[in-house]
């Protein structure tokens, strides 16, 4: 196993700068995510640690060794695709096995160390059979079972689930988070769906046009997101979003919207200053007091089983609002809601950027 060390990273197509001085640090056995929207920039820094991109500026280190000249096939690590690549004329096995053929890896040795990962991704049955014969779930296992005989010190993902349906997606989450716990290798994950990002990672990278625009743990990005686009990419439904304006009174603070103004000990910010208020829509609900935040009638209504899921019309905006699956709903209805004063988050309204605050509650 080994950290893997991107310092100062740079690419270039040409003129383009495709990603912009990359500094971050995978520890040993970590499992990081790296999420953002098409063109980011998440590919293109994985297919560098591969070796499959040249880099144009910085250091990458894969333990203290800096390989930015070393083949690919030297630095020590196994890559997962987006669409399996195995060949159709070959058996499961041999599939699973080619690399270590082509290392002069003994018979002995390549079928005992495909036995191994084929009762790891629970594919014993499957060894004798053709990739044509297999479902995308199954391919996928092969492509992953291909990776694991090698014994990397390091596992790269580039988008493996995203040619599955929902349900498989659902399967392989939980089959790479096993196998990472039984493997322990460092792992870079890439991904555009951030529900794979949060439930899978140690760590999720949250990229913008080349950029890092915040980094940590699944439930402080979701709890504390660091600008406005990382709060409405992190979580679904995404965070509902309405304008605002900040008040400074002898009383104390206060985010002004459609006026109704929602106190805080503290804002920082200026009288005056426009802002967003972000609030995730398990942050609003039904009102049981006598006099609510706002009321608002049911556009549309999924019930989920677990949750029921509600559009309605806030302070000007179209809002998704969690409900318990025991609250009565129907289309039409006038629902009033309230505000869960310690889920709010206040984002100024020319950076994006997060404003700190202190809630009342």
């Amino acid at each position: 196993m080994a950290t893997i060390t991107l310092d100062k990273i740079e690419k270039n197509y040409g003129a383009v700068k495709a990603i912009h001085g990359i500094d971050l640090e995978i520890k040993d056995g970590e499992f990081v995510a790296l999420v953002g929207p098409s063109g980011c920039g998440k590919s293109t820094l994985l297919r560098m640690v591969a070796g499959l991109e040249d880099i144009t500026g910085g250091r990458l280190l894969i333990g203290d060794k800096v390989v930015n000249s070393v083949e690919p096939r030297d630095r020590d690590i196994a890559m997962v695709f987006q669409d399996y690549a195995l060949y159709p004329h070959m058996s499961v096995a041999d599939n699973i096995g080619f690399g270590l053929k082509m290392r002069k890896v003994s018979e002995a040795d390549r079928k005992s160390l495909i036995a191994e990962a084929a009762q790891m991704l629970q594919i014993e049955k499957l060894l004798d059979r053709r990739p044509a014969e297999l479902s995308g779930g199954q391919r996928q296992r092969v492509a992953m079972g291909r990776a694991i005989v090698r014994r990397p010190s390091a596992f790269l993902f580039d988008e493996p689930l995203s040619n599955l349906d929902a349900k498989l997606r659902v399967e392989m989450r939980t089959e790479i988070k096993r196998l990472h716990g039984l493997l322990g290798r460092t792992t870079i994950y890439v991904t555009h769906d951030q529900v794979e990002a949060l439930t899978l990672a140690d760590r999720v990278v949250i990229l913008k046009d080349g950029r890092i625009l915040q980094e940590g743990p699944p439930l402080t990005l979701y709890e504390r997101p660091a600008t406005r686009f990382v709060a409405e990419f992190i979580g679904s439904p995404q965070m509902n979003m309405f304008d605002g304006v900040v008040r400074q009174a002898a009383e104390g603070s206060f985010v002004e919207i459609d006026g109704l103004r929602l106190p805080f000990k503290r804002i920082d910010a200026q009288d005056g200053q426009k802002v967003h208020l972000g609030a995730r829509p398990e942050a609003i609900g039904l009102c049981l007091a006598e006099v609510s935040d706002f009321v608002s009638q049911v556009e549309v209504f999924e019930p989920l089983g677990s949750d029921t899921m509600v559009s309605a019309r806030i302070a000007g905006a179209m809002a998704v609002v969690r409900l318990s699956p025991e609250d009565p709903v129907a289309r039409g209805m006038d629902l009033p809601l309230q505000f869960d004063r310690m889920k709010l988050h206040v984002f100024d309204a020319a950076t994006g950027d997060r404003i700190e605050t202190d809630s009342t509650s």
